[in-house]
């Protein structure tokens, strides 16, 4: 009954609205990795060319051109996954200071609601911080996997492993970016979530802005228009 009790501060607006933020969340990824040919997203646009990437570097005499551009990838997971550990910790933080989580709670609405209300809400943005610290930490591993798969390739395309090393590289190379995204997406959607600290409907707001701002990157933006012109 106590758990029923502090439940009720969440009306059916608020499970509207969570619900609404999870099938935003998931359909916006599966139309982004899932695009068709017809209208492919700018991650689809960009695994091709990381599969071009893996051609061109079999016959290239500097690899060290390749390493660099590798170790760059590799910087900005470790940048995104020191950022989410930061921000896990702050929303852990703040939980277990109830009177400093009250206190913020006052300043952003007028609802008189216990801690466990805001609690909830911030626990939704910790999780998908979570999610995305996990996605960056195993793409960068998988960078590193591809380090050690190019590092392999033979530079003489007449080997018979050159070819199959190269497309093994690349794919690896393509489902690291692809974990990649996904943690760039959990961040934005964590960013989203704390619309919910001003209540539903402003997090339904927030939610519909995401998937727009998202939808716009990978299927309506300038960058996606140079990818498509003719080389």
């Amino acid at each position: 009954m106590e758990l029923l009790d502090r439940l009720q501060f969440f009306g059916p607006l608020d499970l509207v609205a969570i619900a609404m933020l999870t099938i935003a969340w998931v359909g916006i990824g599966w139309n982004i990795e899932r695009a068709g040919s017809k209208r492919p997203s700018v991650s689809v646009l960009m695994a091709q060319y990381r599969r071009e990437w893996m051609t061109q570097f079999i016959t290239r005499p500097q690899r060290i051109f390749d390493a660099n551009i590798l170790s760059t990838l590799r910087q900005g997971t470790t940048f995104f996954a020191s950022a989410s550990m930061i921000g896990i910790g702050g929303g852990l933080a703040l939980i277990g200071n109830k009177e400093q989580l009250l206190g913020i709670a006052q300043d952003l609405s007028l609802q008189n609601a216990p801690a466990i209300f805001w609690e909830v809400k911030i626990l939704v943005v910790v999780l998908f911080l979570a999610n995305g610290f996990l996605k960056f930490v195993w793409s960068h591993r998988l960078f590193g996997y591809c380090a050690v798969m190019m590092a392999s390739v033979p530079n003489d395309r007449a080997n018979p492993l050159c070819i199959p090393r190269a497309a093994k590289a690349a794919e690896i190379n393509i489902t690291a970016a692809r974990s990649f995204n996904r943690g760039l997406r959990s961040v934005y959607f964590a960013l989203g979530a704390l619309a919910w600290l001003l209540g539903a409907i402003p997090l339904l707001a927030a939610t519909a802005l995401t998937v727009l701002i998202l939808w716009r990157r990978e299927f309506a933006s300038q960058s996606r228009s140079v990818l498509l012109q003719g080389d």
